[in-house]
């Protein structure tokens, strides 16, 4: 039998973090955020530097993801309400869904994790826009003998 040496390493959970984490989810996407208030000058996003006041997603800038005018204003408003653009920076995980349930998503979780920084300041502006209410809608399952459709019937004969 081999020696076998086991390490064990001590995780301190108390351990301050330098971000915010916040989950926000829509259909089948969900985006795993990270608000980050005082940026280090090490801190990088997939080998890129990030500065004060990015939106990163996947490693991209959210601008070059979503560069739409209408889509800018989707996702710039949590920030345009709580007047806290280019405060904080974000670095957002995105997986599952399109690119519409995505940016829902996206906007469910920087609200989710502004809401975090300051309860008392963002949550009651939040929360009366309905950014911090989840929409539990989703996809209506393929039912049997409905020819390929959940809510399709079998056409009737004529006579």
């Amino acid at each position: 039998m081999a020696d076998t040496q086991i390490t064990t390493q001590k995780i301190d959970k108390n351990k301050k973090k330098d971000f915010i984490y916040a989950i926000g989810r829509r259909r089948e996407a969900v985006a795993r955020v990270r608000l980050y208030e005082h940026i280090k000058d090490s801190l990088t996003w997939n080998d890129s530097p990030i500065k004060k006041g990015d939106i990163l997603v996947n490693g991209k800038l959210i601008n070059e993801i979503y560069s739409d005018t209408l889509r800018r204003h989707i996702y710039s408003e949590p920030f345009r309400i709580t007047n806290t653009a280019n405060k904080y920076t974000f670095t957002i995980k995105v997986d599952g869904g399109g690119l519409s349930g995505q940016l829902a998503a996206i906007v469910s979780g920087i609200s989710n994790a502004l809401a975090l920084v300051e309860d008392k300041k963002y949550r009651g502006v939040l929360k009366s826009k309905g950014f911090l209410t989840h929409d539990a809608r989703v996809r209506e399952r393929r039912k049997v003998g409905t020819g390929g459709k959940a809510r399709r019937k079998r056409q009737s004969p004529k006579r």
